[in-house]
């Protein structure tokens, strides 16, 4: 049987960088004032752009400037600490342009993305988005990894499954997987975004390299690494934002010869973790998608929302798209048996944590599912979720967000339903 391959479950990406400008740090040295100084950016004619350096030593004899930063390229001036009463005089300067106060700037406060919005994350246990706190529990991400280094996540450990010689390389390379991380567990610290359970410890699993893909052995080691790991670290919830082809036998893989199947039924009903993965973005049944198709697992499908709040009408962001309805890529269950462990979360024009710092949008049905890995993580650290096992976590979610009135969910909900096409309801984390 040819080997799957595996693949991100993220449509499109739309760059959105979160920081507007970096700090002008200007510094000059500081000494004792017999007068009232102030720190200001001068600018010069572009005449004195070759005399620049001669210029600023004379505006320091003639007015006591203190010179910072020199600008020859952008602009023609400095930066610097001026004697209040001389600022009138060098304005009046001949080479002088302007004397612009030099303003104080700092990174763009932290953004509630409308996805943790929409499933009322904000008015959890966790309040995302008040700029404190941090939830106690673990989640693994089993993706392209998670930027290691990103201010806004905490990432305790991990493991590489791309190359067995280098196991403890597991930073992403691509982006999808750290995107992934943040909406699941982004500080709530006033940085960038927030997630659902803030701050909560990540275990970077990479089973998908730098262009977004693996295979069914790559899968299989991070499946290996969690059922042996797990227990020790706390880890109760995973989130698998990918997919390939294949379907379940019912029987956990075992009549079908699926060695995939049969590690993510030990991980589920043996180490009791529920694991929580994408629908997949093929627009169709998601029976013919594995590991969406296997009934052990929570399915996550993709709605759209653009504002974070229910009611539809808002103008679409990112993409083409309508406000609180189905998203026209997202896979869909049609059996019984797959609507069973079907629910769906905010998947279009998601922003969450890039590499290297700040925020980037992103959708698909990649973006769906941890906002679902991190309402489960919640309601087991809360304590709400009476029956921890995986499969009463997923009846714990899914009767909770089917009790929500209708003018909470989203066209094609089954309040709302597309003939043949099985959504779900739409998760809430507020309830945890």
């Amino acid at each position: 049987m040819a080997r799957p391959a595996y693949r991100l479950a993220a449509v499109c990406a739309a760059a959105g960088a979160l920081l507007t400008g970096g700090l002008t740090g200007a510094e000059a040295t500081e000494g004792d004032a017999a007068e009232p100084e102030g720190r200001y950016v001068v600018l010069l004619k572009d005449s004195a752009r070759d005399r620049l350096d001669a210029v600023v030593r004379g505006h320091g004899r003639d007015h006591g400037v203190r010179a910072g930063f020199r600008y020859q390229h952008a602009l023609v001036g400095y930066s610097a600490v001026v004697p209040e009463s001389q600022v009138a005089a060098l304005r009046a300067d001949p080479n002088v342009r302007a004397v612009a106060p030099d303003r104080p700037v700092q990174a763009t406060q932290q953004v509630l993305p409308t996805g943790v919005n929409r499933i009322d994350a904000d008015v959890s246990s966790a309040l995302s988005g008040n700029g404190s706190g941090t939830v106690d529990t673990a989640v693994a991400i089993l993706d392209t990894g998670i930027d290691t280094g990103h201010r806004d996540l905490n990432v305790a450990g991990g493991f590489n499954c791309m190359d067995p010689s280098r196991p403890n390389a597991y930073r992403d390379f691509n982006g999808h997987g750290t995107h992934v991380a943040g909406t699941v567990a982004a500080r709530d610290n006033g940085d960038d975004v927030v997630g659902v359970v803030p701050g909560a410890r990540l275990y970077s699993v990479r089973v998908l390299g730098a262009s977004g893909r693996g295979s069914t052995a790559n899968i299989l080691c991070g499946l290996d690494w969690l059922a042996n790991n797990a227990a020790g670290l706390g880890i109760k919830v995973a989130n698998m934002s990918l997919g390939g082809d294949g379907a379940d036998d019912g029987n956990c893989g075992f009549t079908n010869n699926d060695p995939e199947h049969q590690a993510i039924c030990h991980v589920v009903n043996d180490v009791g973790v529920t694991m929580v993965v994408a629908a997949g973005n093929d627009g169709n049944d998601l029976a013919g998608h594995t590991p969406a198709a296997f009934d052990e697992v929570l399915t996550v499908t993709a709605m759209g929302d653009f504002n974070g709040q229910p009611g539809g009408g808002a103008a679409s962001t990112c993409r083409v798209g309508t406000d609180d309805a189905a998203a026209d890529f997202s896979n869909f269950a049609v059996s019984t048996a797959d609507a069973a462990h079907t629910i769906a979360g905010p998947g279009v024009c998601i922003r969450s944590t890039r590499n290297h710092g700040t925020t980037v949008v992103y959708s698909g049905t990649s973006m769906a599912s941890p906002h679902v890995a991190g309402t489960a993580a919640l309601c087991l650290a809360s304590g709400q979720c009476a029956d921890p096992s995986p499969a009463g976590v997923a009846a714990e979610l899914r009767g909770h967000a089917a009790a929500r009135p209708a003018s909470y969910g989203f066209a094609g909900d089954p309040n709302s339903p597309v003939t043949g096409r099985y959504y779900g309801y739409l998760v809430h984390a507020g309830g945890y």
